[in-house]
């Protein structure tokens, strides 16, 4: 399946699921009074908080937050997916509250990674592993479109948005395994010719050599940790980044004081908008004009880790899809990975760095929210430090073990894959309960309709 024949299928999916809504809408004969819910992940459900005490619950919870969080930070999907459910069914949390707390062990695996991945070098270049210009471009839609998904979770009806999830899910787990197996391909393939090569070593006296090994002429520099380190930070471009997250920050902040709807509240919410456009177009504006300036030049080379041309409206497609991965992660209670990761894939960057960039993205959207949550005091503080330093141990030795098979087998696709699975696993376990959840509401007779944003508040 193609980009566009993705791109196609997630359009007729939504369009036909929205439609759906408006039709439920024109023949709803049920009482308008009935409960409404915001959504199946930020319920206004009353708090259900278990205490931290030593059980099988929270061993198994630890087992699959640990498990969850080291393929999720490798995949650069963050594992939102996998954790809401487990602290709902096994934990016992209610949604709100498991929704906050997938966010901290986001924030924990994602910082975690993004710590190691800063004394890693890149594999093929002598560039940051970090691509910086993909972060700049989509770390304020992203955060723009947390904004948007968290009120259209208080609009669509529980069992739209859980459709709408099983949906792109199950769209990108399938196109991201299509990418591994590619990758997979082309890696045995190169494989196979670097040991016919090996094999076949031919001295300038016309001897055939086998298994014969050189050492350089020129010897490798070695770089310490330390030297590693100072060359993948970007001290500039952090700041830039640093300023958008504390500017979305603050206005949360102001907006949670206010009552929703007021002239106030929408002032602040539409503030963001050309905070997240300005920084984009920036970013954007440079990355067209190098590209147009390589072009006229005849330099084929990259301008960032990113395979495909810089034209409108691959920047263009580019803000959508930072929008649409924002919206998820504010609807599901992720880090917005799950678009984000498998785009860099699709976009021609290399698995290490498309993990290392979309989890360096994703640690300031899920802090974010973390900080939003604590201050409206969503989750309580003892379980949700206890699961984000089991996430924190786990992002390190995910990205340290992964690293590892991928340098003994030669294989980056192996992240693709993880990418793949955790997506796939996030699909079934959303896409079961909001079913259950949502023939629950069909039997209690409850609202399958739109909602009213400012009365639902």
């Amino acid at each position: 399946m193609g980009i566009r024949g993705f791109l196609l299928y997630l359009l007729s999916g939504f369009s036909v699921a929205i439609l759906s809504v408006l039709f439920i809408n024109n023949n709803n004969i049920m009482n308008h009074n009935s409960t409404l819910l915001h959504s199946p992940y930020l319920s206004t459900a009353d708090k259900v908080w278990p205490a931290l005490e030593f059980n099988w619950r929270l061993v198994l919870a630890t087992v699959i937050g640990f498990l969850g969080s080291a393929c999720g930070t490798v995949g650069g999907v963050g594992g939102g997916g996998i954790f809401v459910p487990m602290l709902t069914l096994i934990v016992g949390f209610d949604t709100k509250s498991a929704a906050a707390i997938s966010k901290c062990m986001i924030m924990g695996a994602s910082t975690s990674s993004v710590w190691y991945n800063l004394r890693v070098p890149h594999p093929t270049k002598e560039v940051p592993i970090i691509d910086y210009d993909l972060a700049l471009l989509f770390q304020p839609m992203l955060m723009l479109g947390i904004t948007v998904g968290v009120a259209l979770s208080v609009v669509f009806p529980y069992w739209l948005i859980t459709v709408l999830i099983i949906i792109l899910f199950l769209g990108t787990s399938s196109r991201s395994f299509y990418k591994g197996i590619e990758m997979w391909k082309e890696e045995t393939i190169l494989k196979k010719e670097l040991t016919r090569q090996q094999e076949t070593l031919v001295n300038s006296r016309g001897e055939l050599l086998i298994d014969s090994e050189y050492e350089p002429l020129v010897p490798k520099e070695e770089k310490s940790e330390l030297q590693i380190l100072c060359f993948n930070l970007r001290w500039k471009r952090l700041l830039v980044l640093a300023t958008v997250w504390v500017l979305f920050t603050l206005i949360e902040v102001m907006k949670n004081d206010l009552v929703a709807c007021s002239i106030l509240y929408w002032v602040l919410f539409c503030l963001q908008f050309p905070i997240a456009v300005l920084v984009f177009g920036y970013e954007a504006t440079k990355l067209y004009k190098e590209h147009k300036k390589r072009m006229s030049t005849g330099n084929t080379e990259a301008i960032c880790e990113a395979s495909i041309p810089w034209s409108p409206l691959n920047l263009a497609f580019c803000a959508l899809c930072g929008i649409l991965g924002g919206t998820v992660g504010g609807l599901l209670g992720s880090g917005g990975g799950f678009i984000l990761g498998p785009l860099l894939l699709e976009i021609g960057v290399i698995p290490q760095v498309a993990s290392a960039t979309a989890t360096f993205v994703m640690m300031f959207s899920s802090s974010l929210s973390v900080v939003e949550f604590y201050l409206l005091k969503r989750f309580p503080i003892p379980y949700a430090l206890y699961l984000m330093g089991v996430s924190v141990l786990a992002g390190f030795w995910g990205q340290y073990l992964v690293r590892k098979l991928i340098s003994i087998l030669k294989r980056a696709s192996l992240i693709v894959f993880i990418l793949s699975g955790v997506i796939f696993a996030s699909a079934l376990t959303m896409g079961a309960i909001g079913i259950e959840t949502s023939i629950q509401m069909i039997h209690n007779h409850e609202s399958m309709g739109f909602l009213d944003f400012c009365s639902s508040q």
